[in-house]
């Protein structure tokens, strides 16, 4: 019976030539004139979706080549695919909140802010969460009262923000080590943010590592600190952090962007990597939806 309720879903694409795009379309979608002067083709797709209390919806969603970004309007028709991808993934997530696992300067901050902003969910940093409730900072923390007190306020925080819904929370490094953290995580879905490990020990060396107590200790400049350190880390996390619902490889959207490697990316690209984000999570929930429905 449920099978009958959940009928197979329509699905329609086409590829439009944007020196056509004058003509109207029942899509309704306006491309810039710098796109059509570019001869750019977007993908428009459509399709009918079933939402968790089987009301249907519509939605489109928009899939452009990385060679857009050459043109002025980018950013806004970047910032409407964001948007439409929001949209279509909100149904799915029913208010589930979204937890943000990787390394440190994986960037879990800076994405969890803009995927809080887009679907109108509130945004938590849990390390913040800890030191507001002890009263100091994560590296006086670890100083004072050492790494094992930190991870049983950091389990604390988790599970208090395990019953709360529309959050999206940007974990600690480390959150991933300790089962009990997942069982908590799992009330919603969590997202690996994968960054290569030599971007990541340029980001932390460009900005310092006075404020990562896990990097104090390790001889040499500070990129070679802290890619030591967070080479060893990895190794010991990266069994952990694959248990995430989603992954966000940067490596992947590098690719996709054109780039040689992750470290072209610029801070405006941000946005790519929140997109990729959602549609990651709108793909684990299908197939969440699938296996519970009896739809694959």
């Amino acid at each position: 019976m449920m099978d009958a309720i959940i009928a197979q879903r329509p699905q329609f694409s086409a590829w439009i030539d944007s020196n056509k795009v004058g003509r109207k379309s029942s899509c309704a979608i306006r491309v810039p004139r710098k796109l059509q002067e570019g001869r750019c083709h977007v993908l428009i797709s459509g399709h009918l979706e079933p939402t968790r209390n089987f009301n249907r919806h519509k939605s489109i969603s928009l899939e452009v080549p990385c060679s857009y970004r050459e043109f002025p309007g980018a950013p806004k028709l970047e910032a409407l695919i964001l948007k439409n991808k929001s949209q279509e993934v909100e149904p799915y997530l029913s208010g589930r909140c979204i937890y943000l696992v990787g390394m440190m300067g994986s960037g879990k901050t800076t994405v969890g802010k803009i995927l809080s902003q887009v679907l109108n969910y509130n945004f938590c940093d849990s390390d913040t969460l800890v030191e507001e409730d002890v009263g100091t900072s994560v590296a006086d923390i670890f100083k004072l009262y050492g790494e094992g007190f930190f991870r049983e306020k950091e389990t604390e925080m988790l599970k208090r923000l395990s019953i709360m819904h529309r959050m999206v929370v940007s974990t600690g490094g480390g959150a991933v080590v300790r089962p009990v953290n997942w069982r908590h995580m799992q009330q919603g879905i969590s997202v690996w943010l994968d960054v290569p490990l030599e971007a990541l020990a340029q980001r932390i060396a460009a900005v310092g590592t006075h404020s990562r107590p896990l990097l104090h200790g390790e001889s040499g400049d500070a990129y070679t600190k802290a890619l030591t350190r967070l080479s060893n880390l990895l190794e010991e996390r990266s069994e952990a952090y694959a248990y995430a619902n989603a992954r966000v490889s940067l490596e992947e959207i590098a690719a996709k962007l054109g780039y040689r490697d992750v470290s072209h990316i610029s801070p405006t690209a941000i946005t790519a990597i929140a997109i990729e984000a959602l549609e990651q999570i709108e793909t684990s929930l299908r197939d969440e939806d699938g296996m519970a429905f009896g739809t694959l």
